[in-house]
């Protein structure tokens, strides 16, 4: 499909880690001549070692000194207030590969992370089946949530929800239509298998204090379109879409107010509000991915995914909501900050949170200022 089409492709992955991971992936990103985009820190000895791994590939690397250049150049003296978009050592750096992908005029973005595998599939053509074909079958929840580990065969008898997925009962029930719609998607989130993409609390309350629960899962279904009014949590692992969203997928400024590990979360749930506005499909499903996640404190995660938990379940339903109106994703999304966060911020009872709220409006609408400035 790639070479018939000739997709142009970015690959974005924010690491300070060596990416052992692309040589599982390398082949079929020659295959399709994909652009690796690099968000680190700038560490000169893991780049070192980066070479190594990516070559052969397409690969450039923005630390913090590239990325101050790049906004340095295209907003002069004042770039500061809009580099500071892009928060610090955290995941929400990968907003900044975006860009770059935007600015390029790439077809697809798939966004990675450094610690997951490919398996014995194609993982770009799995992204680009579900992205390009009019194939699927469409979920609908009454509880307005899809449970995407519901699409995992797994081997534990336990009910897992993903990190994101709100704690209210009504939001959790299982009762979900199916029909046989089908359709071109503009986000696709493929799955995992290892450890599975869930919150702190779950894995703690499974016992897995060093931040890992692992178990084998593979996928049922291979594309899962997730119905207009229902929403699920986008976890940016193993995620591509086409970059004509990118003007409403911000992944927000995180490590900020002791908040954190939202940011794909809570972008999902704008692009979700958005798409549904324009009628365009969302998805999940192939490709599969291994995720040999790496040991951590589990408590740790668990204070920094407190306060977003009490943010979440308010949040949503704010997004879901919302009047909206425009006729592309940055015109909606512009209207979402206006008319679902900055009109409804009094719903945020805690001034901390109203004032966390308040930033990203902040952060947004800076976020659509750089969009019109590079396209």
């Amino acid at each position: 499909m790639a070479e018939e089409t000739k997709i142009k492709m970015h690959i974005v992955i924010a690491s300070i880690n060596e990416l052992k991971n692309i040589e599982s992936f390398k082949q079929t990103l020659l295959k399709h001549d994909a652009t690796i985009i690099v968000i680190d820190e700038g560490d000169l000895t893991i780049r070192r070692r980066n070479n190594m791994l990516l070559d052969g590939l397409k690969y450039r690397y923005y630390g913090p000194i590239e990325r101050k250049e790049w906004f340095r150049d295209r907003f002069g003296e004042n770039f500061q207030r809009f580099l500071e978009i892009i928060p610090e050592r955290c995941h929400a750096e990968t907003s900044f590969g975006f860009l770059i992908a935007y600015e390029e005029d790439a077809d697809v973005v798939i966004e990675l992370d450094d610690d997951v595998f490919g398996q014995n599939n194609d993982f770009v053509e799995g992204h680009l089946s579900n992205l390009y074909n009019d194939s699927g079958v469409t979920v609908n929840s009454q509880g307005k949530w899809y449970n995407t580990i519901e699409n995992l065969g797994l081997t534990m008898d336990f009910t897992f929800f993903p990190r994101g997925h709100p704690y209210s009962r009504e939001n959790r029930r299982k009762e979900y239509a199916w029909t046989h719609d089908a359709g071109k998607c503009i986000l696709n989130m493929g799955l995992w298998t290892g450890n599975l993409d869930l919150d702190a609390l779950t894995i703690l309350y499974n016992g897995g204090t060093d931040g890992r629960l692992f178990m084998e899962a593979k996928c049922n279904r291979n594309k899962v379109i997730v119905e207009k009014g229902t929403y699920f949590a986008v976890c940016s692992m193993n995620t591509a879409f086409t970059a004509k969203i990118i003007p409403a997928f911000y992944q927000l400024y995180m490590n900020f107010m002791g908040v954190d590990r939202f940011d794909d979360i809570w972008s999902g749930i704008f692009l979700k509000k958005v798409a549904d506005y324009l009628g365009d499909k969302v998805c999940l499903g192939q490709p599969t991915v291994y995720h040999n996640k790496r040991s951590r404190n589990a408590f740790s995660d668990l204070r920094k995914e407190l306060e977003g938990m009490v943010i979440n379940e308010v949040l949503w339903r704010t997004v879901d909501e919302a009047e909206i109106n425009g006729s592309s994703y940055w015109d909606c999304y512009n209207s979402l900050i206006i008319n679902g966060l900055e009109k409804k911020i009094n719903r945020f009872n805690e001034l901390n949170h109203r004032k966390f709220i308040e930033k990203q409006i902040e952060k947004m609408k800076l976020w659509l200022e750089i969009v019109d400035k590079v396209n």
